[in-house]
């Protein structure tokens, strides 16, 4: 019985791995298409989308030392481990945020077209990531500065399975995160209701202009509505695996890995799907890059990308 448990963990771990290189290598193909092309530098929607590949990217690779470190049950000093728990999240929060900002600047392209170059301008843009790294800072700064000021000095020269749970060890401290996730998810939820509330009732409203477009963008909606929910509920697993992390280390285990294949790696893999397979712009140059330039009608693809861009802000298309 014992061996087969080994050999069912070990596939885990293996399909984990193989599901987080494939992950960061479609994500680094894709910063790469990005960094090449001026024109993607300089749109607001590409600049997000730019975002959420470099800290799920960012995100996966912490996580998954984590994962890595808990499932060999790799002892971390605790000092490392706090921080890298911090870092891993504000990635976590980071990741949601971004995906309402990308909801209201779709809002105001699609809504308020003739505003949409005024309010996406470059100075914009820069306050905008500062409000969305300063709250994503909010709940991780929290939980560093009370952990490490209620924590008995020689505990932080100790070592320890890392995890989220080390640092939610006071009930206290447990409940105050909580609820500064909850008021995050509440406000999330706000606004991205609002925003597609808005986005539907301008798409229903263009559909006899142009059925196919706006089928096509209700579609994308739909995708990127569920890998929102994806991103939100993951606030709430840190405190499901909680219940189990004293109890049996192989339904602990499970829960873990189940909760990071589904709410971890699931919606991040949508982000790429969203926003770059299915976008016929990105696509091109990114099929050019990936196929190492061999597709020469594609060198000129600046030029096409640009007109393109610009017919889009009119068009119902996330």
């Amino acid at each position: 019985m014992k061996d087969l448990l080994d050999y069912i963990r070990k596939e885990k771990k293996i399909m984990v791995q193989v599901l987080v290189w494939i992950f960061l290598f479609v994500n680094s193909l894709m910063i790469f298409t990005f960094l090449k092309k001026e024109v993607f530098r300089e749109d607001t929607r590409y600049i997000l989308f730019a975002q959420t590949l470099f800290v799920d990217s960012a995100f996966m690779v912490v996580n998954n030392i984590l994962f890595f470190c808990y499932s060999y049950q790799y002892h971390v000093h605790m000092i490392p481990c706090i921080i890298l728990c911090s870092v891993m999240a504000f990635l976590y929060i980071c990741t949601p945020l971004t995906l309402v900002a990308m909801c209201l600047e779709r809002y105001v392209a699609i809504c308020m077209p003739l505003r949409h170059a005024d309010i996406s301008t470059s100075r914009n843009r820069c306050f905008g990531f500062l409000i969305i790294w300063s709250i994503s800072s909010i709940a991780p700064l929290f939980n560093f500065i009370a952990y490490v000021s209620t924590v008995k000095s020689h505990t932080l020269f100790s070592y320890a399975l890392c995890s989220v749970e080390v640092m939610l060890g006071e009930e206290w401290l447990a409940q105050t995160r909580a609820l500064i996730l909850q008021i995050l998810f509440f406000f999330m939820i706000v606004v991205v209701l609002f925003t597609y509330i808005k986005i539907m009732i301008a798409a229903r409203a263009a559909s006899s202009d142009n059925k196919k477009s706006t089928n096509k963008s209700l579609r994308t909606v739909l995708l990127h509505a569920f890998q929102l929910f994806l991103s939100i509920v993951q606030f709430v697993t840190p405190y499901i695996e909680k219940e189990f992390w004293k109890g049996d280390i192989i339904v602990f285990f499970n829960i873990r890995y189940s909760n990071f294949v589904v709410f971890m790696i699931a919606p991040r893999c949508l982000s790429p799907l969203i926003y770059g397979l299915r976008d016929e712009n990105f696509f091109i140059v990114l099929r050019h890059y990936a196929c190492c330039g061999f597709l020469s009608h594609n060198l000129s693809i600046q030029n096409k990308v640009r007109p393109k861009l610009a017919n889009q802000r009119l068009t119902v298309f996330a």
